[in-house]
C-alpha cells in the first residue's frame, strides 16, 4: 500500500506540475553580425552573481509607443517605390505579423520641416506685406500630395497608431522677421496662430487622421534651422494659457498639448511654463530631445510636476551610420534611459532616407540625417535606428506599463508589463567583456548573457 501511494504521488508530481514557460529572446550583436534575430534561449538556470530582479508590483508610466517621424521626405521616398514594394515595407514597419517590427507611434510636421524640399506653411501669401487673420487661405496644401496619402496607407495597416504633430514655423506673415527661418511669433497674431493649429487638427480629422498630441514648437530655442522659430518660455506659456488652450476647449479638441520639444539641457524651460497658472491646466506634458544635456533631466521635470507626462520625441543618427557605436548609445540613453526617466514615447528621427540624403531645405536643413531605412527605388536597407526601435516597438505594446528592475554597471535594462500579462526586458551590455546574468521574476528564473555592445529583448 505504501509503495502504491509513493508511485501515485510521484506520478502526480510529474504530470500535474506545469513546466516553466519558455522565454522568447531577440538579439542584436553587431560584432557577431546578428541583426535583430530570434535566438534559442537556454533553459538552464545556472547561478550567476548578477541577477536582474523584476518587480511587477512597482510600476511607473503607461507607454504610448515607439517610432519615428514621418517627414515629407520620407513620404516621397515611399511614394517613389512600386505599389507592391511599398506595401511590403509598410507592412514590415507597421504590421503585427511575426516578421513585422510593429511601430506604434509617428511624429508629423505641421507643414514643412527641414526635411522638406522647401519651407512652406498652410497659409502662404504671395504678397509679402499681406496678412490673413481670418485664415481664408488655409489649406493642407503640399501634405495632400505625399504625407497624407502615405499616412492613409499606414492607418489601413495599423488603425490604432498614435500621431504627434509639431510645427517648425508659423506662416511668415505672423513673424517679426517675415521669414521661414528664425524670428518670433508676433504677439498680435498669437490668437490667429492658435486658430491656425485648430484648423490643422480639424482638417486632418476630416481626412480620417486623428492627431493625438501637439507640441507647441519644435526646438523653440534653435532659430537657426529652416524653417524654425524662436519661442521663449514666457511666450509659450502665454500662448497656451490665453489662446491655444481656450481655443481647444471652445472647439472640443481632445488633442494633448505638449510643451518644450527640445534638449534635456534646459529643464528650466518646461518647468517655468508648467508654473504658469493659466497654461498649466491645458498642458498634458513635456517633450524632449537629447542633442544636449543628460537624460536624467526628464526625471527632474517629472519630479517638479508629477501629474504631467514626459515624452521623448527626436534623436537623429548621422549618415552613413555606425551600428557598433550608434546602437549602444541610443539603447542606453533612449530606449532604456528615456523610459527609466518617465518617457511615454521614444521616437527617432526619421523614418526613411534616400542614398543622397535628400530632400532637405537650404539655410539649415539636415543634410546628414539617416533614416531608419534607406530607400533607393524598390531597394531597402535597414539602418541603426531600425534595430534600435525594433527592440522595443515589436514587443512593448501601447498600454504597457514600465515596471521596476535593478541595474548594474555595464548592464543597463528596463522592464515592462504588457496588457496581455506578458513581461518584457530590454538590456544592453555596455561593458568591455561578456556579461552573464539571471532574469528573476518571482519563481521564474532565466539564464541570460550578452556580448559587449549587444542588445537583447526577452519576453515571457
Amino acid at each position: 500500500m505504501n509503495k502504491l501511494f509513493s508511485l501515485l504521488a510521484l506520478f502526480c508530481i510529474f504530470s500535474c506540475s506545469k513546466p516553466q514557460q519558455p522565454i522568447e529572446f531577440w538579439l542584436t550583436d553587431p560584432e557577431q553580425g546578428i541583426l535583430f534575430q530570434k535566438q534559442t534561449q537556454a533553459q538552464d538556470v545556472a547561478d550567476t552573481e548578477l541577477k536582474v530582479l523584476i518587480d511587477p508590483e512597482t510600476s511607473f508610466q503607461l507607454m504610448d509607443g515607439f517610432g519615428f517621424t514621418l517627414s515629407q521626405g520620407s513620404a516621397k521616398h515611399l511614394l517613389g517605390m512600386s505599389e507592391s514594394a511599398r506595401a511590403s515595407l509598410l507592412q514590415e514597419l507597421f504590421g503585427n505579423g511575426e516578421n513585422d517590427i510593429r511601430i506604434s507611434y509617428l511624429r508629423l510636421a505641421v507643414a514643412a520641416s527641414d526635411l522638406n524640399e522647401f519651407p512652406f506653411s498652410y497659409n502662404d501669401l504671395e504678397d509679402s506685406l499681406a496678412t490673413d487673420p481670418a485664415l481664408e487661405n488655409f489649406s493642407l496644401s503640399h501634405d495632400t500630395l505625399d504625407v497624407i496619402p502615405v499616412l492613409k496607407e499606414i492607418l489601413k495597416i495599423n488603425p490604432r497608431i498614435k500621431l504627434m504633430a509639431s510645427p517648425w514655423s508659423p506662416p511668415k506673415w505672423m513673424k517679426d522677421n517675415k521669414d521661414t527661418r528664425g524670428g518670433s511669433l508676433l504677439e498680435e497674431f498669437e490668437g490667429v496662430y492658435a486658430c491656425y493649429l485648430v484648423n490643422y487638427i480639424k482638417a486632418m480629422s476630416e481626412e480620417g487622421i486623428e492627431i493625438d498630441a501637439l507640441t507647441i514648437q519644435n526646438e523653440p530655442l534653435h532659430p537657426g534651422n529652416n524653417p524654425s522659430l524662436l519661442m521663449l518660455p514666457e511666450q509659450q506659456a502665454r500662448f497656451i494659457g490665453v489662446h491655444l488652450g481656450p481655443a481647444f476647449e471652445e472647439n472640443d479638441i481632445k488633442t494633448k498639448i505638449l510643451i518644450y520639444d527640445h534638449n534635456a539641457d534646459r529643464p528650466d524651460y518646461p518647468i517655468s511654463v508648467l508654473r504658469d497658472s493659466l497654461a498649466n491646466p491645458f498642458i498634458d506634458g513635456s517633450a524632449f530631445h537629447l542633442y544636449g544635456g543628460d537624460i536624467s533631466a526628464l526625471s527632474e521635470v517629472h519630479q517638479a510636476f508629477p501629474d504631467k507626462n514626459i515624452y521623448f520625441t527626436e534623436q537623429w543618427i548621422g549618415a552613413p551610420g555606425n551600428l557598433q557605436g550608434d546602437m549602444p548609445w541610443h539603447v542606453k540613453n533612449l530606449i532604456i534611459g528615456a523610459t527609466r526617466n518617465w518617457a511615454k514615447t521614444v521616437l527617432e528621427w526619421n523614418l526613411t532616407s534616400n542614398p543622397e540624403l535628400t530632400p532637405h531645405t537650404d539655410r539649415g536643413g539636415c543634410d546628414r540625417c539617416l533614416g531608419a531605412v534607406t530607400v533607393a527605388g524598390d531597394s531597402v536597407s535597414r539602418n541603426p535606428a531600425y534595430y534600435i526601435i525594433a527592440h522595443a516597438s515589436k514587443f512593448v505594446e501601447p498600454g504597457s506599463v514600465r515596471i521596476d528592475s535593478n541595474i548594474f554597471e555595464g548592464l543597463h535594462n528596463v522592464a515592462f508589463l504588457r496588457p496581455d500579462g506578458k513581461k518584457v526586458l530590454i538590456a544592453l551590455n555596455d561593458a568591455k567583456g561578456p556579461i552573464s546574468f539571471q532574469i528573476v521574476d518571482k519563481e521564474k528564473v532565466f539564464f541570460a548573457e550578452l556580448n559587449p555592445g549587444a542588445t537583447g529583448t526577452w519576453i515571457w
